[in-house]
């Protein structure tokens, strides 16, 4: 087995020494972010070289590699992703390292495809970009909190460099106890940051990866990584476990290591780069990805008031217009149709398992859709005309309503105009609580939907719908 590969210079010695200093100072566990692109692969090799060179009796606390995987990452980056994890996590068993590896990924309610298919939050933009928090800071922090509860305090091991940005220089600085090694962290409590290359700029990061012919200790070859920077262009997608760090980071979506859906940016330069140096197979999730982002000003696919029910106006005078909210259903069940066409289509040559949607987020869209009085229950049959199978769907036998009634009832909210949808959102929440002796909540639900502006505003003159 290949060990003991980093560069033999003094200077990289020199830097084991310190970690291995910080290592054995205290008790406290480490925590290494890998995000699968070059500043975290340097931290994670100097890491396993750091307890590779100590003594057994010396390696006497835990050291957790995590990644996040949003689920929505682009296909190349999260299959190396997985392929060194494992490879790390069989050399440490093999090696006695006290090292364990571990994915972290957000909540099913929280998935891409679950907040914009299920809930219809529209696809993010500079200014509205929900998806970092619910996909990659909060899973990766709860890990870090867990092992806060268990240990009292961690250390969290980051491939952060002053030379990235001036701004990220300054966001470090502020944190940098004067004399200390360690940072605090800028929101966990009882977390503090060990920034192992912070004055590594970039030629550092590569003459660093590329040294040793470009080999791991666990086997896998840098070469390939470089090879996957030549192919796009942009930065990495860090690890991100600090808000403070994702105002300072930008966005993920002008980089090679982002999500392939991101539409924050005009242009997917990684997806492109691939394409063009030969992975002619991500055609089909660029397309999507483009007309994802073209759709989402379209007023015809978006309702025209927010999730809570509350209206805003955009413009002045003649250009006065009732500001866009989620995405109509309608419009979902079309963005659901399409991505599972797309999934159809793709056929990943590294993972033949590969999917661009996960079984239980669709089994989610399914549950807020019926919340959102989707009474034909789309999803089963959606996923039916695309597959011709069945996923093995729950369905409940208590029919709210039969054919004959449910057009009984539009023609009734026809005649004495009222909402339609808002009559079916009543409905369903009534039967929500069939069933139970004390129907605790259920008046505050009816309340919630019954207070919402949108019902409660008149025709206005001057602006356009």
């Amino acid at each position: 087995m290949l060990l003991g590969l980093l560069n033999n210079t003094n200077r990289n010695d020199i830097r084991i020494k310190e970690m291995q200093d910080v290592y054995l100072s205290d008790d406290r566990p480490w925590v290494v972010g890998y995000s699968g692109g070059k500043d975290s692969s340097v931290v994670v090799q100097l890491v396993f070289e750091t307890l590779n060179r100590l003594a057994p009796e010396q390696r006497h606390k835990k050291v957790y590699i995590i990644s996040s995987d949003t689920l929505v990452e682009t296909p190349l980056i999260i299959s190396s992703i997985n392929r060194t994890l494992l490879q790390i996590q069989n050399l440490a068993l093999d090696l006695g390292l006290p090292i364990e590896t571990h994915k972290v990924k957000p909540e099913v309610e929280k998935t891409f495809w679950s907040s914009l298919i299920g809930k219809g939050y529209p696809s993010p933009r500079q200014k509205f970009r929900w998806c970092t928090d619910r996909m990659k800071i909060d899973p990766a922090n709860k890990f870090i909190l867990d092992k806060v509860s268990q240990f009292g305090e961690v250390i969290m091991v980051l491939g952060v460099r002053d030379s990235e940005s001036a701004t990220r220089a300054q966001v470090m600085e502020s944190h940098t106890i004067d004399g200390k090694t360690l940072m605090r962290h800028s929101t966990l409590p009882n977390a503090y940051v060990y920034a192992p290359i912070r004055d590594f700029n970039l030629d550092d990061v590569w003459e660093f990866l590329l040294s040793n012919q470009g080999q791991t200790p666990w086997g896998s070859d840098n070469n390939e990584l470089h090879a996957l920077y030549q192919n796009s262009s942009g930065g990495e997608c860090p690890l991100i476990v600090d808000k403070e760090i994702k105002e300072t980071a930008g966005s993920c979506g002008n980089s090679r290591f982002g999500c392939w859906v991101c539409t924050v940016v005009k242009v997917d330069k990684a997806l492109v780069g691939f394409i063009e140096n030969g992975e002619s197979w991500l055609t089909p999730l660029l397309e999507f990805r483009n007309w994802l982002s073209d759709i989402r000003e379209n007023r015809e696919y978006r309702e025209k008031h927010r999730m809570n029910g509350s209206i805003y106006f955009v413009g002045e005078g003649e250009d006065k217009e009732l500001g866009l909210g989620p995405f109509t259903l309608k419009a979902r069940q079309m963005i659901l149709r399409k991505l599972l066409v797309t999934q159809k289509t793709v056929s990943n040559p590294y993972d033949t398992d590969y999917k661009l949607i996960q079984d239980d987020e669709l089994k989610m869209i399914r549950r807020y859709w019926l919340q959102d009085g989707d009474w034909d229950d789309s999803v089963p049959t959606i996923y039916q005309e695309i597959f011709g199978e069945d996923l093995d769907w729950e369905y409940d036998e208590r029919s709210l309503l039969e054919p004959d009634q449910v057009t009984d009832l539009e023609l009734l909210c026809n005649e004495y105009d009222i909402d339609l949808e808002l009559m079916k959102k009543l409905i369903s929440i009534e039967k929500n609580y069939i069933g139970y002796k004390v129907r605790r909540g259920l008046i505050q639900d009816f309340n919630r939907v019954l207070n919402q502006d949108k019902l409660h505003f008149g025709k206005v003159e001057g602006y356009k719908q």
